[in-house]
């Protein structure tokens, strides 16, 4: 059976049909404006549309960026979108008029679901996915299930506290993860950095183009062997890999995964990642220690996981 999946972002939806082997067979984007909830839906449904006149589907599944209630019909609250206690399943299925199913799934854990499916966490049966983009996303499978929690909202690992009293969070919090193990977090990172060290962070400020740092450029003067981006690479992975040692003291996966933008970074984020969960992972020599990889399924990942969940 055919699906559709929608991977709703801040200013973009992305839309695609998917068959049973997770692959897209039609594809189609909108914009959006993000500050009205309204052009967001209507979006959505342009797009859903498009695809059903073109396709027969039996399922439509939708990937939201914020808290979805348990019975996957109402995003609760999304950081980026006007969306609080907003009723996505419904207002879609009365627009578009069908009694097919759709299924709204937080986008971390529609993309989570991909790599578990059809990617790089195919032949495992638990797997942590982390989305290192902005900030830090979760997925987590336990024994072939998506874990959701009892009201939906579970695997927010990016705001575990990690550090009493640390950096201020978006959340409200102090020391979340996320302000230690995210592209927010470098880029802090390697600001300070240029600020007090501008002769070592020279190529990284020439890769931005000014004296804002971003990124991608970290990433590409490490690729090219500069000695201070490859260090921020590693405190990032370090994090990474200690945050993670912490889930698996509760969750014990035997993978994880780590996609999203800083993902581009490769060997040189995953490999201080793994040292620093070994260096933190409990009991240490005496269990398995789980696998770190870099995810496969790139930005197909919202619309696949999404399609497929909509199928289950």
């Amino acid at each position: 059976m055919h699906a559709i999946g929608v991977d709703i972002g801040g200013t973009k939806i992305a839309a695609g049909v998917v068959d049973e082997s997770g692959r897209i067979v039609a594809q189609t984007r909108r914009s959006t404006d993000p500050s009205d909830a309204d052009s967001v839906d209507a979006g959505v449904v342009e797009a859903v549309r498009e695809l059903a006149a073109e396709h027969e589907v039996g399922a439509i599944g939708l990937a939201a960026p914020g808290f979805v209630s348990s019975d996957q019909s109402t995003v609760l609250m999304c950081p980026n979108l006007p969306w609080r206690d907003h009723p996505l399943r419904d207002k879609v299925a009365g627009a578009l008029g069908t009694d097919v199913p759709i299924v709204v799934e937080n986008d971390a854990n529609a993309a989570g679901w991909a790599e578990f499916r059809f990617g790089v966490g195919r032949d495992v049966h638990d797997m942590l996915l982390l989305t290192i983009g902005t900030g830090l996303g979760g997925a987590l499978v336990v024994a072939d299930r998506l874990v959701r929690g009892a009201y939906g909202v579970a695997a927010e690992v990016g705001h575990m506290r990690v550090v009493p009293d640390g950096h201020l969070c978006g959340c409200g919090l102090h020391g979340c993860w996320e302000q230690y193990a995210s592209g927010r977090a470098l880029v802090r990172a390697a600001r300070t950095a240029a600020a007090n060290l501008p002769e070592a962070a020279s190529r990284m400020l020439e890769l931005s183009d000014g004296p804002k740092i971003k990124g991608p450029a970290i990433t590409q003067a490490a690729q090219e062997g500069d000695p201070l981006a490859i260090s921020l690479l590693a405190d990032l992975g370090r994090w990474i890999g200690e945050g993670s040692a912490s889930v698996a003291a509760l969750l014990d996966p035997a993978l994880v995964v780590i996609g999203g933008g800083v993902a581009d970074a490769g060997e040189l984020l995953l490999e201080p990642a793994r040292q620093g969960f070994l260096n933190a992972l409990s009991a240490r020599g005496f269990r398995p220690e789980a696998r770190f990889a870099i995810a496969s399924m790139g930005n197909d990942a919202g619309i696949v996981g999404a399609a497929d969940l909509a199928r289950q």
